[in-house]
């Protein structure tokens, strides 16, 4: 895991509420961990100190959690979050060659966001809408039935729309 975490520094009040509810509640760091992704966009290191010291646990325990469950963030993601699915429909169905068009198009590997920082892309074991697969979602947006083509439209139809912002 990659990061220059360590260098920064968050605003740690903005968890405080969250802290004050779940820190001395057993068996509550992974609420804890969500609810600081909410407000980060994902788990800034100095975060994970924080909560460490907070809640009376180590940095590896904190950060041992977090990295166990693919939820959990540790990089800023992009305006906007593609999430590809490749589960077995979306498969079979063409979404490595969507990947790939997507991936070449953006300039960025599964997991990377674009310099811009408008796009994040990822892909995803399931999003549970095989019936429109293949399928993507861009944060809550839904977009099936794709191919190369169709998908690079979706993408170049968002970057005109925050040009023209």
């Amino acid at each position: 895991m990659k990061c220059e975490c360590m260098n920064q520094q968050s605003d740690l009040t903005l968890l405080k509420p969250v802290l004050e509810q779940y820190a001395s509640v057993k068996g509550s760091l992974i609420t804890i961990l969500q609810h600081a992704q909410e407000i980060y966009g994902y788990l800034p290191m100095d975060v994970i100190y924080h909560i460490a010291e907070q809640t009376g646990s180590t940095p590896a325990r904190v950060l041992g959690t977090a990295t166990f469950y693919t939820q959990f963030r540790f990089q800023p993601v992009g305006k906007y979050l593609i999430m590809l699915c490749d589960g077995t429909a979306c498969h079979v169905n063409g979404s490595t060659r969507i990947a790939a068009a997507i991936q070449e198009y953006l300039g960025v590997e599964n997991g990377g966001t674009t310099e811009d920082g408008l796009f994040s892309f990822s892909i995803v074991a399931c999003l549970g809408c095989c019936s429109l697969s293949p399928v993507m979602m861009i944060n809550e947006d839904t977009y099936g039935s794709l191919t190369p083509a169709k998908a690079l439209d979706i993408l170049k139809e968002i970057q005109e729309k925050e040009a023209a912002k």
